[in-house]
């Protein structure tokens, strides 16, 4: 009787231990589960939240974005953390594991604004790259690098050409010569010798002797007159108008004061790579509008105000074509100074006008007039095919010129029947795709977010559009209750990138 009973007590304790055993395993895997569909609600919460992203901003722009205001103007962090738990909790209703939530929120979130519009500029990067593939990138960069060089020093001869004085010296030329003129004929009639005469527009004189001088047409008062006209009215196509459209800076992203995300364990790291200027550009192009293809609200002309920077449509795309203007007057002049037999006939015609005015010592001055007016005026033919949608040379031929020296007083009267579509040439889009490579980073993508969110907010009901309400990443922190004793806390990140 002792062995039994001596049997029996050792193996309740082996029971016991086992049993013991047995319920902290039942326990360590119920917590285990727990963990699990923990984890597992959190994560699909997070996954559904980010599944709202804005259609809009997906469809018209190929990003990725949480609209964090809800639908308002102001972050409504409360009312995200509420969508979040609200696909947590199905899942964590679900075995016998009573779990529930006791209390959490966001420890951190990123803004597409965050960082001077890093966040933005980097998905609109990524998309990009996704987009163009290696070889589509080293052909963007080949394409406009190349041209961007030739442009740069086009535009700084016109400078050159425009701010020499040239016609200012012509001009105080010829009105010494009439003041000149004045006094001979006042002397004259004063000693009864004779009438002499000379026509202050430059176009004809007479000798003293009464002998017709050969008819000499100057084109320099005409084209000052042209020169003097508004050069919208001379390039753009009068049945295309212009459109009229205007905004408010304080409706603008930059007039305001942004709201800022909070800080995340993963900072963004700023990409300062010329490779990416070039592609966050390139999206800039292919999504937002311009004279050629217009945006259906906000500013129609969104490319022109990244270039100008005004506040109305008109006002950009004057500045855009006084740019244009002074490079296709420095790529012409080169050209017409290139060119031996246009620069006789100048010398020609420049002689002569000095002739008729007896100024022989200013026909150098006249002759720099005639280059830069007759520059001017193919050049205003060159925007005329630009604003029409055709090509023009960067750099022209002597085939590519389109007027000739005895059509320049008659330029306003053949405007389009002289001007010429030239295969292989540089359409109006190009020539703002390398301008644009001189703004900088920041200017390129203030004001590229500007105009996204200004035709977004142009859209029915969504007035109260904001991008610094945009959320791109989030880290959140929930407290869950387990059986009613043990509680967990997870924290987890999602991010669109």
């Amino acid at each position: 009787m002792e062995k039994k009973g001596s049997i029996t007590v050792f193996l309740a304790l082996i029971l016991s231990l086992l049993l013991s055993l047995v319920t902290a395993s039942i326990q360590s895997v119920q917590a285990a589960a727990a963990r699990t569909q923990i984890l597992n609600s959190m994560d699909i919460g997070l996954y559904s939240l980010f599944g709202q992203y804005d259609p809009f901003l997906l469809k018209e722009y190929d990003l990725f974005f949480l609209d964090g205001g809800q639908g308002g103007s102001e972050l409504n962090l409360a009312a995200v953390y509420d969508n979040l738990e609200s696909y947590m909790k199905p899942v964590l209703r679900q075995n016998s594991q009573k779990l529930s939530v006791k209390q959490g929120g966001f420890t951190g979130y990123r803004l597409a604004t965050d960082e001077d519009g890093e966040v933005f500029f980097q998905q609109a990067v990524t998309y990009m790259k996704d987009t163009l593939g290696s070889q589509g990138i080293q052909n963007l960069l080949k394409r406009y690098k190349n041209k961007e060089e030739k442009v740069r020093q086009a535009e700084e001869n016109g400078k050159q050409a425009e701010n020499g004085d040239t016609l200012k010296n012509y001009e105080t030329e010829m009105d010494s010569a009439a003041q000149k003129s004045q006094e001979a004929e006042a002397a004259a009639r004063d000693e009864n010798t004779g009438d002499f005469g000379i026509d202050a527009g430059g176009d004809s004189g007479e000798f003293s002797d009464g002998a017709a001088k050969p008819q000499v047409v100057n084109p320099i008062p005409v084209i000052q007159r042209i020169r003097r006209m508004s050069l919208l009215d001379l390039v753009v196509p009068a049945a295309n108008g212009i459109s009229d459209a205007a905004i408010s800076h304080k409706d603008l992203l930059s007039g305001r004061k942004l709201q800022q995300g909070m800080a995340l364990p993963q900072t963004v790291v700023r990409d300062s790579s010329g490779t990416s200027k070039v592609l966050f550009q390139q999206y800039l192009m292919d999504h937002l509008g311009s004279y050629r293809k217009p945006s259906k609200t906000g500013l129609q002309y969104q490319l022109e105000y990244l270039l100008g920077g005004r506040y109305s449509d008109r006002e950009n795309l004057q500045a855009v074509a006084k740019r244009l203007l002074l490079i296709r007057e420095g790529i012409n002049v080169s050209c017409l100074m290139g060119n031996s037999a246009r620069m006789t006939q100048i010398h020609a015609l420049a002689l002569a006008i000095a002739a008729t005015f007896l100024i022989a010592p200013a026909a150098f001055i006249i002759e720099a007039a005639l280059i830069l007016c007759w520059s001017f005026a193919e050049s205003v033919l060159d925007l005329r095919e630009l604003f029409h949608g055709g090509r023009v040379p960067l750099v022209k031929t002597a085939a590519d010129w389109q007027l000739s020296l005895e059509n320049l007083p008659k330029l306003l009267e053949n405007l389009d029947s002289q001007r010429r579509d030239t295969e292989g040439g540089m359409s109006y889009e190009d020539y703002l795709q390398v301008l644009l490579l001189a703004r900088s980073k920041a200017e390129q993508l203030g004001r590229g977010m500007d105009m996204i969110e200004a035709e977004i907010r142009g859209c029915g009901g969504r007035e109260d559009f904001r991008l610094d309400c945009c959320i791109e990443a989030i880290e959140a922190s929930v407290d869950i209750r387990a059986n009613k004793k043990q509680t967990f806390t997870v924290t987890r990140q999602y991010s669109y990138t």
